[in-house]
Parts: C-alpha cells; structure tokens; sequence
C-alpha cells in the first residue's frame, strides 16, 4: 500500500519505519530535516510539503503536536488533494472538538477518516507495539485497521468520530492519577520503614496492584526496566502527560463530568513540568 506519513517526530518516526518494515511504501513529511533524514534511512520516501507527500496514496497517517496543527494540515494540505478514495488516520492526540470538526470537513469531501490516538510510549512506537483507540465510522475505521495493524499491537475501535480521543484523555487522566498514588505509597513505604522491593513484592499481588506499580514503577531498581532506571529520561514526558490532563479537563467541563482527582493531579503535574517537562511523567516521585 502507498501510505503518506506526516509528523515524524519521537513517535511518528517509529511509526513510519514499521510501516516500511511491514512493506508499505511510505511517503514521508516533517518541517525537520533532521526527522526527513532520519526517515529516509528507514525507507522512507521524503517530500518537501505534505501536498507533495499525499500524492497518489492510498492512506494518509499523521502525528502531529496538537489541535491546530492536525485543523490547518487536514484543511490546507491533505482534503482536496490527497485522492477521495484515501483513508485519513489522524494519529495525534488533540481535543474532541476538534478531531470531530475536522472529520466533519473530510466527510464533506468524501472522505474516510479516523481518529486514533495512541498509547505505549516512544518504545512501543518503536517496536510497532502500540495501542490504537479509533474513533470514526464503521467503514473508516475497517479501511483503516491493515495499516494499524503494521504499527500496533491491538487496534480497538471506540465508536463514533472523536471516541478515540475520548477514550485517549480519559486513560491518561486515570494513568496520571495512578502514578501520583503509586509514588506516594512507595514513598510513605520507605519513611515507615518497608524496603522498596518488599513493598513491590506485596502491593504487585494485592489489591493495590496497577500498571504504574508493575509496569512502569516509579522506584529505580523495582520491577521491569523502565524510565526510573534511566534517571526519568526517555518514556512519556511530563509535558506531554500536562497536555493531555489539560485536554481531559477542557473536555470534562464541557462534557459537565465531575474530576476532582483528575484536577488535582493537572495541578500536580503542572508544578513538576515548569522544571521537568522533560522527564518522564513517572518522575513526580521526585516531589514526594
């Protein structure tokens, strides 16, 4: 399949390089020449516009940093010209309101687009194990999965157009929280007196058992190798966990859902990201 490639930042680089690998001719754009370059080497072929990018492609797939920019893309550069038979897969995460305006202005047009934010990090992307949310009708969304399923390990399809951003903001809102809990209870673990280990070896079997303890702990040294171990870098920056708790509280409000939790933890994060927007999200032990 011929499939155009737009944003080929720390995720969307990966992704293009396992739709390469799964033997799909990419057609690849970013404003870095760094990103094109390194896009290349993958084998990708690189454009110097996304217009150029979306000629004669069967798909188009885009990770793009926020709202505005997937709106002006879509608008300016990819409806109209890409061909009408092209399925549009918007990768990045943005606002609810948005993803559905702008698959509003591609049905116009007659296209079929998704939304499908990700989950699993700059790793997953990487080794082509990424979850898929994707929100968007029932036929978009069957033309869409062959080329989700070269970058994924489970496509999973959330309803109407804009679900998948839905379903995006809300598991984040959650993780975020949980990983606030985690490294408080290791943290009060250890100033009572309960070595870090023994308290994984306990919590990890019990009723406080969640993916921020077993997965990706916080405490270097506990668990499965993850960003602790590395001093926080790499994995899912704080910045990046901000952006999304403030885009599930712009939701929330309109939306009239009650998340004090989710509020708080937008407070708590936004405080550690003005000094460590770069380090991962799991380094708010830090704080404690």
């Amino acid at each position: 399949m011929k499939i155009a490639f737009i944003g080929l930042g720390n995720m969307g680089g990966g992704m293009a390089a396992n739709l390469v690998k799964a033997g799909h001719t990419v057609r690849a754009f970013d404003l870095s020449e760094d990103a094109l370059a390194s896009a290349k080497s993958a084998g990708c072929e690189t454009f110097s516009s996304a217009r150029e990018a979306v000629e004669g492609v069967e798909a188009i797939v885009s990770m793009l940093p926020n709202g505005a920019i997937v709106k002006t893309v879509y608008t300016n550069e990819v409806i109209g010209h890409a061909p009408h038979a092209a399925t549009l897969i918007d990768c990045s995460t943005i606002d609810v309101a948005t993803a559905r305006e702008v698959a509003d202005a591609a049905h116009a047009q007659g296209y079929k687009m998704v939304d499908a934010p990700v989950s699993g990090g700059i790793a997953a992307a990487e080794a082509g194990t990424l979850t898929f949310m994707v929100g968007g009708e029932r036929h978009a969304f069957d033309a869409a999965q062959a080329v989700l399923d070269a970058m994924g390990k489970a496509v999973i399809h959330a309803g109407d157009a804009g679900n998948g951003q839905a379903a995006k903001i809300c598991n984040n809102m959650l993780l975020a929280i949980q990983m606030i809990g985690t490294a408080e209870a290791f943290t009060m673990a250890q100033k009572l007196g309960l070595d870090a280990q023994t308290f994984y070896d306990i919590s990890s079997v019990s009723s406080g058992q969640c993916w921020s303890m077993t997965s990706y702990c916080p405490v270097p040294g506990v668990g499965p190798q993850s960003p602790s171990d590395n001093e926080y870098k790499g994995g899912f920056a704080s910045a990046l966990m901000l952006k999304d708790l403030k885009l599930a509280m712009e939701a929330a409000e309109t939306a009239g859902a009650k998340t004090p939790l989710g509020e708080q933890a937008k407070g708590i994060y936004e405080r550690f990201a003005q000094e460590h927007g770069a380090l991962d999200f799991s380094g708010i032990i830090k704080t404690l």
